[in-house]
């Protein structure tokens, strides 16, 4: 393995967190590397040092005016797919969304928004989910919102079109054949799902450009690649996005517990917090 200059790496780690807010731990450095080898091999170099020389580049250079976007992008982790943690994702049918329904009787519109999406899957999941219940849903508008930071992986889920292997990943065989067309590019989420979502790229530490708050929010496994400060700064945004009765659904190795006061557990439902004034009148009323 070539060995990075303690310099070129800060510049590379300094640059992911300004642009991401991630925090480039010693954990995560070995990977530098092999993360970044398409981008040494289109622009024909074989290191971080001449990589970073090349981000370095007076105008007129030969930095490309995307480099620094490709070098972030590449060492996002993308990693995603259907129905990820299916037994915590099967809370949602089972417990979260009919009581969010309840709450959206009169109104009859629900809104949630995916945040670090990535390429997709999870969003895809959700609106598979209504079609799959599609009469109890019957009459009801769903608006569901895809957000990544990535502008490539938004262009993936945009196109929802994906390879055998990525729609083996957590789909069976009967919801393939009953969401997807198999066509010569891959698998084609059809449009009756595709109908209920959008994408937009979108750092959860920026100001929201759309409509919020929202009935359910998923942040699953974004959280843990914030440093303590930016990490509280994402929980008050993710505060600001969340309906007062709403709920926050987190990664299965992620808590708001001791991160922040915004948000507490919801009861007996691992991976869900409720908003904290919320759950406050909602205890004093029981």
């Amino acid at each position: 393995m070539i060995e990075v200059s303690e310099a070129s790496h800060q510049i590379i780690a300094d640059l992911l967190e300004a642009r991401t807010g991630q925090h480039l731990t010693e954990s995560r450095r070995w990977r530098v590397n092999s993360a970044l080898a398409g981008i040494f091999r289109a622009h024909g170099i074989s290191n971080v040092d001449q990589l970073v020389c090349l981000l370095a580049a007076p105008p007129g250079g030969p930095e490309t005016p995307d480099l620094s976007q490709e070098v972030v992008e590449a060492l996002l982790n993308n990693e995603t797919y259907f129905f990820r943690d299916k037994p915590t994702f099967d809370q949602l049918p089972g417990e979260i969304l009919p009581e969010i329904a309840h709450r959206r009787r009169d109104m009859r519109r629900l809104s949630i928004w995916s945040a670090g999406c990535s390429t997709g899957q999870e969003v895809y999941s959700l609106a598979m989910l209504f079609n799959e219940q599609a009469e109890r849903w019957q009459g009801w508008t769903i608006d569901i919102l895809g957000t990544d930071v990535s502008h490539r992986a938004i262009n993936a889920a945009r196109s929802g079109c994906y390879s055998q292997f990525e729609v083996q990943r957590g789909l069976g065989v009967t919801q393939m054949l009953r969401h997807f067309d198999e066509t010569a590019r891959g698998w084609q989420v059809r449009e009756d799902v595709r109908c209920k979502v959008r994408f937009h790229q979108h750092n959860i530490l920026g100001a929201f450009p759309g409509r919020m708050p929202f009935d359910l929010v998923l942040c699953r496994n974004v959280l843990l690649y914030f440093d303590r400060q930016v990490r509280t700064q994402a929980f008050a945004r993710l505060s600001s996005a969340v309906m007062p009765d709403g709920f926050l659904m987190l990664g299965a190795g992620e808590t708001a517990v001791g991160q922040t006061d915004r948000f507490v557990p919801s009861a007996r439902r691992a991976s869900f917090f409720e908003p904290a004034g919320q759950a406050a009148a909602l205890q004093k009323i029981a």
